[in-house]
């Protein structure tokens, strides 16, 4: 009996032994399994799925947002200020009343519906004969056999090296020759031809994307009966629908910002485009300040001729920005 009992309770102790090391075992594996988790949480499955990678990209986003938001921050809060907000130093960012007389004087300085309405009719009208005449001689470029079609290539080329300052006097002359100087047609009709301000680029932003299309597409078409035309119109034109895009934007924004051809062609005009406006206020500011000393007021309507300069190109990229987006991704463009 007592080795009956002996063997019984060598047993029990087995048993409990190894319930323990069991459970021993599971806490082991949940902790391990707990930690995992914390690793994979943080550090992530791949190096870009972690806590730690979504907080330093997030880091880098929010300093570069803060690089370029501040200026435009700074634009808006000194436009509103009054002169007491002006002469106090502790108001930095937010003025105690919001004033709208710098902004006043801005437009009526500007004559700012006469000069929005001729850099409306630039802009737009150089933006849609760019995108068009430059998406026929990109495709010409990218698909089209045409004779010494590299050595004009390489003369595209030359116009998209040599600064626009080289070629502007005999532009001038022959602006001049014609009777057309203090008007809009030199700075739109070169458009028309897939000149103008970044033409060039244009062009290559145009070959590059018909030259990654496929081939059968033109074949099929041809099959069909389509001469270069319908293939053109019918086919590719479609196909580039992200290019047209950037093009479009990219000129529209650039004829924009443009100050110097308007300052060459329209220098002598009443009502000039808002670029050529502002450098003009600009300079009325700087003889003000010569002739009766400086102002506190020359900030704030600076800020306020510069935030109506900008505010249409920021509406227009609000509400074209995922379409501007998708057309930079497609056809390759690092702006």
């Amino acid at each position: 009996m007592d080795k009956m009992l002996a063997k019984i309770g060598m047993r029990t102790k087995r048993a409990e032994i190894s319930t323990r090391l069991e459970s021993s075992r599971m806490e082991m594996s949940a902790v391990t399994g707990w930690l995992s988790k914390v690793r994979y949480k943080i550090f992530g499955r791949e190096a870009d799925k972690g806590l730690l990678f979504k907080i330093f990209i997030y880091l880098i986003l929010i300093d570069a947002a803060y690089i370029y938001l501040k200026p435009v921050l700074h634009m808006v809060t000194s436009m509103v200020k009054d002169a007491p907000d002006l002469l106090d130093p502790s108001v930095n960012w937010i003025p105690r009343v919001i004033y709208f007389g710098n902004l006043q004087d801005a437009w009526e300085w500007l004559q700012y519906p006469k000069a929005f309405g001729l850099s409306m009719l630039l802009s737009t009208s150089v933006a849609l004969l760019q995108t068009f005449s430059c998406a026929i001689a990109g495709y010409a470029f990218a698909r089209l056999k045409v004779p010494f079609k590299p050595i004009l290539f390489f003369f595209l080329l030359i116009t998209f090296i040599v600064p626009l300052q080289l070629t502007i006097l005999p532009n001038l002359v022959f602006a001049r020759v014609l009777g057309v100087l203090d008007t809009v047609v030199p700075i739109i009709v070169p458009a028309l031809f897939g000149l103008g301000l970044k033409g060039a680029l244009f062009i290559i932003i145009y070959r590059q994307f018909f030259s990654t299309q496929p081939k059968e597409l033109e074949e099929a078409a041809r099959i069909d009966g389509a001469n270069v035309f319908k293939v053109f119109f019918r086919v590719m034109m479609p196909l580039a629908k992200p290019a047209i895009l950037v093009v479009f934007l990219f000129s529209f924004v650039w004829t924009w910002n443009d100050f110097y051809l308007p300052s060459m062609y329209l220098a002598n005009t009443d009502t000039p485009p808002l670029s050529l406006g502002i450098s003009r206020i600009a300079s009325m500011i700087r003889e003000q300040a010569e002739i009766s000393g400086p102002s506190i007021f020359t900030e704030p309507i600076s800020m306020a001729t510069t935030f109506l300069m900008i505010l249409p190109p920021i509406v227009l990229y609000v509400f074209a920005q995922r379409w501007f987006i998708e057309g930079v991704e497609r056809t390759g463009i690092v702006e």
